[in-house]
């Protein structure tokens, strides 16, 4: 009888240590709905904090990230968007959007979506500009270098130490990685402006090389263009 009791004593003991264990233990966190949210920047995070994905107004747009950190960029609280971060916490790409009429009633609007290399700038953009009377749409496409040949931070730092330089000296530094590819180049083009629709391929110093447009009033020609920008060649139909 005494072992039977001392049994049920442990039994009840652990029954109420499991109890309490239960009652102390936090509530799961559930999902909650919303049917409209304001807000003038929305984060998305992973668990450690590391920032993915920001959609903010015009006036909290956020700077630049570079591996978890925030650069500032006061000259980006011209448009409102989404920034995209990837999973080391630089930025990767974007959407942008504004639009407005001035004080003339002249339009100024245009959005733009990209995605940028790794530790790097952007490769492949897809845009809308409209200014005044005057509206394009396009797909560009960029050739950047490796970040381990010149990197976005590369970039921010050329651009502190040139600051301080003579507008020839600042010049000749540019021109000089310019000329080692560390800008990158624009390769592609396609799009339409006021009617028109061209697509233009360039060479890898960015230089156009041959362009295909069919005209405002439907008239098709491919050109061929030398490395000044010539064209040498023009192929429409009035060509034999």
């Amino acid at each position: 009888m005494r072992i039977l009791a001392v049994s049920a004593m442990l039994a009840s003991a652990a029954a109420i240590a499991l109890a309490a264990l239960v009652a102390l233990r936090p509530p799961p966190t559930l999902p909650r709905t919303f049917d409209q949210l304001t807000v003038g920047r929305l984060d998305v995070v992973e668990p450690d904090g590391t920032p993915r994905m920001i959609l903010a107004s015009r006036a909290r747009f956020p700077g630049s990230f570079s591996r978890g950190r925030e650069i500032a960029r006061p000259n980006r609280r011209d448009y409102a968007g989404i920034l995209f971060v990837d999973d080391e916490g630089t930025e990767n790409g974007g959407l942008i959007q504004a639009g407005a009429l001035d004080a003339t009633g002249k339009v100024a609007a245009g959005l733009s979506l990209t995605f940028d290399r790794f530790r790097q700038d952007q490769m492949l953009q897809l845009l809308l500009d409209e200014s005044g009377d005057q509206a394009s749409a396009g797909v560009l496409i960029n050739d950047q270098p490796s970040y381990r040949v010149f990197s976005i931070d590369d970039m921010f730092r050329l651009a502190d130490e040139t600051s301080a330089l003579t507008p020839a000296a600042r010049d000749a530094e540019l021109a000089r990685h310019r000329a080692l590819g560390h800008f990158g180049a624009p390769r592609g083009y396609f799009g339409t402006r006021d009617g028109a629709a061209s697509l233009v391929l360039n060479d890898p110093q960015g230089r156009p090389r041959l362009r295909l447009a069919v005209s405002v009033h439907g008239e098709p020609a491919i050109e061929l263009l030398d490395d000044a920008g010539r064209v040498v060649r023009t192929i429409d139909g009035r060509t034999p």
